[in-house]
């Protein structure tokens, strides 16, 4: 994974310098640098699988919006990445997503909603974050996620993972069962 072009970037979180990494499916991932980090020490990297329903329109439905939002905060006090992966609902893409959303609302959960179109509970690979970090020449890291998978990845590719950093978040009654879900099914620490 090469970068292909790094800009200035300033934002209402402070100053960063943002790359593009396209992958060999043509999907363009992005990385976002604040300008106060430090990469000599571990840095506190978010990676952030797109969702535009609740990046974009902040849906109450899950808890991307507010993951993206406090994590672009925390990253504004005291510097860190933001790796934004173009892995919209889970890998499945934004259409079947919405599709997903269908099965929801009929009372399925959403693993049971993306294994009812053909799919896995989640497709999303994190692996190419290590190569983007690398291309940095970065090798530890302060991950904030409260996804297990992420931190395995990160270390299964070269990555050190000296630190899970919780990205805590409260539920609302439209997405307590997808917080449920994530917690009992997918092993997420909430």
């Amino acid at each position: 994974m090469k970068k292909q072009v790094e800009i200035f970037l300033p934002t209402e979180y402070g100053n960063f310098y943002s790359s593009i990494y396209p992958d060999s499916e043509g999907k363009e991932h992005i990385l976002m640098v604040h300008e106060k980090t430090n990469e000599e020490k571990p840095v506190l990297v978010r990676i952030h699988s797109e969702c535009m329903t609740g990046d974009l329109f902040h849906s109450l439905r899950c808890d991307c919006g507010y993951q993206i939002r406090e994590s672009m905060r925390m990253i504004s006090e005291e510097g860190g990445i933001l790796v934004y992966l173009r892995q919209e609902g889970r890998g499945i893409g934004l259409t079947q997503k919405y599709f997903a959303y269908k099965f929801q609302d009929m009372g399925y959960d959403t693993i049971e909603a993306n294994e009812k179109l053909g799919y896995k509970a989640d497709l999303r690979n994190f692996a190419m974050v290590a190569d983007m970090l690398k291309d940095r020449g970065i090798r530890e890291i302060r991950l904030l996620t409260n996804n297990l998978k992420k931190v395995k990845e990160m270390n299964d590719n070269g990555i050190e993972v000296v630190e899970r950093v919780p990205l805590f978040t409260e539920a609302n009654a439209y997405n307590e069962k997808y917080l449920f879900v994530k917690k009992e099914k997918m092993g997420h620490q909430l």
